[in-house]
């Protein structure tokens, strides 16, 4: 007996022994993938090892890990629309081995539009992920000729917006304000300039674009229906770069150049419209002081202190500015970051990140009179504050850890407002709401065997509203009725907790290879969400209220799961998916008839809570290379609503649901100087609430909904052809420098799309047959936006 166990231990001893000289065998190679030409680092590059048969890819910052057997490998870094570069690495100690590669562009013989590593959307776990190409976006036809990132992914499946000149977009059944759009991972609260018709983002800085709109990683939260993440370039590391553009409304310029030797760079960019300068000549004495127009000012600096310690700070100022004598009103945001990457080994890496967020908003009249006898001032603002490490944990190539958490502060302002009439003055102030948000998370991404990955994680975050403030309690009604507060209410000192809410947000995805060139992808989220946008508009402005949750406004919560088969042919020159989704959405807010959102402190009275759903198929063809690339995609969905207390209390479409979404995407390289391209987009029309009868009073005809149906009909379809042309230069800008001329049409055939159709009593003068029997005719009436063929011009220029 005693010699079995003697023989057991010195097994397990043997054992243990045996992986302590495996451990000890295997070593580390890492480093940093960049750009040759400006030492950007680069996002997604697959890094493989031929002898393995295994690789990684490079995380946001260019870094990759990969630790392997003692051994010579070679190494393969690829990059579609770089060159390969392939190295033999002897593998004898741990080694740090940052490789650059070149552009491509110049030695292909045909276009390519992506530069995603090859196969990425057949072999990665990502599914409902899209990835526009700055490239891509600016040989796309834009709105008077100025690229635009927004406007560009409202042409990807899945992707709406209710209308022309809507700010935002929507995403899978969710509305504007359930999509978390981020600038270098800072929140950016409204994305629009010019009510929709421009974003905040401007081209010539913006690095990666990243839209997800399901099987999103546990470390993004905050959100239920989609998270854009928009990362912003470091600053051309190699040399002095100036780029901008001279259009029809506004002009940019961008300013880049390395310092301290190359450990560091910077670029500063800005922008800033002028059609109100160029309209005054022709607008008449009321209109002469009118102010119209808006600018940005982005910058970014990165300073590399040694090869584990990378420091980065950038930061966006933007503001729109709209009146006309003495009333005006405004909107901007305010975001600053500072992110540290550290490198603690071969293979933990760690991103620390801290960001502010300001987003204000402002209405009045005779604002900077304050002697005036009637005046008005509105100022409302949301502020956060955020700390947020990441860490990546490189376990083997086939096994990839993340974890991490985040802390985010919030500080409401809904309303300081100031009422002045006949020299007397009123407060309307709204007090402050203050709240806070944690969470937590841990994924694993893991390899289980050559045809099937995984990827698996669990978020949760935790909320507080806090003090000070006064909460109210409110009385029960009838269902769809303003409820009435019970007061007085109770009133909280500061850093008092209110209320708190706790979720766990599970996240799971698998990728099954069907074959070396298709895949099929399942993948299940759960998103919770804790600040809201109260609008009742048919599409949210910029001076719509975010308020938090509280003990009456409940965090709204989004399970969805996705399916989808994805296929690459003819050596990657073409790639197709189908994927199909459905989402059930809870404690979606609603508003009762004639609600007050603004300066209102009992606005939790007027709001209505339901439940949502949204379900469809996405359907996506992209060719990659060659000539003529481009896409073309077309979505089935449906969104709907259930409020107690509206429509009857059954289901209704939601305002943004639209069946069918056709779009299409096409690039032609003519030659080496002339690249024409086009965007055709066809949809369903919006829904909309239209009188089912009417009756006649005092003369006047009015519309009448006998079943108090909510968006019983729609709008016409909307469809738009853009067409564009790039020509290049001829001759050097300053001998060393190069230039372009963009010329595009907006709206070829000049559709008038209508944005709303209402009803109203006919103007014209009635017949005598209708005098005779008191008829009253009443007629629909179309509002566009945009009602005629937009031409424009653009110079872009670099060097």
């Amino acid at each position: 007996m005693k010699n079995k166990i003697q023989k057991k231990w010195i097994g397990l001893l043997l054992s243990f022994f045996s992986l302590a000289v495996t451990a000890q065998t295997k070593h580390t190679v890492s480093g940093y993938v960049k750009d040759l030409a400006n030492g950007e680092g680069l996002i997604g590059v697959s890094v493989y090892v031929r002898e393995a048969q295994t690789g990684v890819v490079t995380n946001p910052y260019g870094f990759y890990s990969l630790t392997l057997p003692a051994g010579s490998y070679t190494v393969v870094y690829s990059y579609m629309g770089y060159q390969k570069n392939t190295k033999t690495i002897e593998l004898n100690a741990d080694q740090t081995v940052s490789i650059e590669l070149a552009d491509e562009s110049e030695n292909l013989k045909e276009v390519t539009i992506s530069t995603k590593k090859e196969d990425d959307n057949v072999r990665s776990i990502e599914m409902s992920v899209n990835k526009v190409e700055m490239k891509t976006i600016k040989k796309m036809p834009a709105l008077l000729g100025e690229v635009d990132l927004i406007r560009s992914i409202q042409l990807l499946p899945g992707v709406t917006t209710v209308g022309e000149g809507a700010s935002g977009f929507n995403v899978r059944g969710g509305d504007i304000s359930q999509n978390l759009v981020l600038l270098d991972e800072a929140p950016v609260f409204n994305s629009s300039h010019l009510f929709g018709f421009f974003s905040v983002f401007n081209p010539d800085v913006v690095k990666d674009v990243k839209l997800f709109k399901g099987g999103i990683p546990a470390q993004y939260g905050g959100r239920i229906s989609s998270i854009l993440d928009v990362r912003m370039k470091e600053g051309n590391a190699k040399k002095r770069e100036i780029n901008g553009g001279i259009g029809s409304i506004f002009s940019r310029l961008t300013y880049e150049q390395p310092f301290a030797a190359g450990k560091g760079s910077f670029i500063v960019a800005a922008r800033r419209s002028y059609i109100d300068i160029l309209a005054k000549p022709f607008l008449n004495k009321d209109l002469k002081d009118s102010k119209f127009n808006f600018y940005d000012l982005t910058a970014k600096v990165n300073y590399r202190l040694g090869n584990k310690d990378t420091f980065f700070a950038s930061g966006y100022l933007g503001k729109d500015i709209f009146g006309g004598g003495d009333f005006g009103f405004g909107w901007g945001n305010k975001t600053l970051t500072g992110r540290w990457n550290h490198i603690f080994s071969n293979k933990l890496f760690m991103n620390l990140t801290a960001y502010y967020s300001n987003y204000d908003y402002n209405l009045g009249q005779n604002e900077d009179d304050k002697n005036a006898k009637d005046r008005f001032v509105w100022n409302s603002k949301i502020i956060t504050k955020s700390i947020k490490p990441d860490f990546t944990y490189y376990i083997t190539p086939n096994n990839q850890l993340t974890f991490g958490g985040q802390y985010i502060n919030y500080d409401s302002r809904p309303g300081k407002a100031t009422a002045v009439s006949e020299g007397e003055g009123l407060n309307l102030d709204l007090p402050s709401r203050h709240a806070d948000e944690s969470a937590l998370y841990i994924a694993n991404e893991q390899k289980l065997t050559d045809k099937i990955s995984l990827q698996y994680g669990i978020r949760y975050s935790y909320f507080r509203s806090l003090g000070a403030g006064i909460e109210y309690s409110y009385r029960d009604t009838t269902a769809g009725i303003r409820r009435q507060p019970i007061l007085p209410g109770k009133e909280y000192q500061s850093g008092d907790v209110i209320k708190t809410y706790g979720n766990w947000e599970p996240r799971f995805a698998v990728n099954i290879g069907l074959s070396s060139v298709s895949s099929l992808k399942i993948s299940y989220n759960r998103m919770s969400q804790y600040l809201h946008l109260l609008s009742n508009t048919a599409a949210s402005s910029p001076l719509d209220v975010w308020t938090l949750s509280s003990s009456n406004i409940k965090p709204e919560l989004a399970d969805q799961v996705a399916m989808g088969w994805f296929r690459n042919f003819r050596d990657n020159m073409y790639e197709a998916s189908v994927e199909v989704y459905y989402k059930k959405l809870h404690n979606q807010l609603d508003y009762v008839v004639g609600s007050d959102l603004l300066l209102n402190q009992f606005v939790e009275g007027d709001l209505l809570t339901g439940k949502g759903r949204a379900y469809g198929a996405e359907f996506y063809l992209k060719k990659n290379k060659g000539r003529l690339t481009g896409w073309v995609s077309y979505t089935l969905s449906k969104t709907e609503r259930e409020v107690d207390g509206v429509n009857n209390g059954n289901w209704f479409n939601a305002r943004f649901d639209k069946p069918h979404n056709f779009t299409s995407v096409a690039i032609y390289e003519l030659n080496k100087r002339l690249t024409l391209s086009s965007n055709f987009t066809i949809a369903s029309g919006t829904p909309a609430t239209f009188p089912t009868n009417g009756y006649s009073w005092g003369g006047y005809s009015l519309g009448n909904n006998y079943n108090n149906a909510r968006n019983n009909s729609r709008i016409p379809a909307y469809h738009r052809l853009d067409l564009a042309a790039t020509l290049k230069a001829r001759k050097k800008l300053f001998g060393t420098g190069e230039g372009e001329w963009v010329f595009s049409i907006y709206n070829v055939y000049n559709r008038r799309n209508a944005f709303s159709v209402y009803t109203r009593q006919n103007e014209d003068k009635p017949t005598a047959s209708e005098q005779a029997q008191n008829l009253l005719r009443t007629q629909a009436v179309r509002y566009s936006v945009i009602g005629s063929l937009i031409p424009s011009v653009t110079y872009n220029f670099k060097f």
